[in-house]
């Protein structure tokens, strides 16, 4: 968050407001928790009564400001000496130090599932091929591929089988291509 913009700092005194400890911690785990979605209705009301607001223009932009220090907290793996430093001197100590508790206390679990969110991809293990058995002499030949992928992803670990055909046309179609990428990492390690 930028610590000169103070118009951004300026909301997050509304937490003061809130009954307890505990009230601020649900809405920092709301947040997270929505963080795809966005607040619902009842999210928003629960917010409002919590922090004693009329309206959604009140609330609104604290949860932005919330919102960019949740971001930075997980997504820049900030220490706690590094949180207390993103707030401007303006922002009350007893804020800092509640928000800083509450954003390391959740750091490591928002951590692990932006973990679990990121696609992992398969890899090539090994690759074969043969010429298909061809019963008659007018089809074209075909070479069937086998590629054995290794899936390191949590929630689906092994190996997988493809097997497919390729003509010639197709071949040199593919052939193509490969050669354009092995171009495009040659020129990237060569940068």
């Amino acid at each position: 968050m930028d610590k000169d913009n103070p118009t951004l700092w300026g909301h997050l005194p509304l937490l003061v407001r809130a009954n307890s400890k505990e009230s601020v911690e649900y809405i920092l785990q709301a947040l997270w928790r929505t963080r795809k979605t966005g607040l619902d209705a009842t999210d928003r009301n629960i917010f409002r009564d919590m922090l004693q607001l009329q309206s959604d223009t009140d609330l609104d932009p604290l949860l932005v400001c919330l919102r960019i220090l949740i971001r930075r907290c997980v997504y820049e793996n900030i220490s706690k000496d590094e949180i207390q430093k993103l707030f401007p001197h303006e922002v009350l100590p007893e804020l800092q130090r509640l928000l800083t508790l509450l954003l390391q206390k959740f750091q490591k679990e928002w951590r692990e599932d932006i973990h679990k969110d990121q696609v992992t991809l398969p890899r090539l293990k090994a690759m074969t091929w043969s010429m298909a058995d061809q019963d008659t002499e007018l089809t074209d030949p075909v070479a069937v591929i086998n590629l054995k992928l290794q899936s390191d992803a949590q929630s689906n670990t092994g190996e997988t089988d493809v097997k497919f055909q390729l003509a010639k046309d197709t071949l040199e179609t593919m052939l193509r291509s490969m050669y354009c990428i092995r171009d495009q990492l040659s020129d990237t390690v060569e940068t």
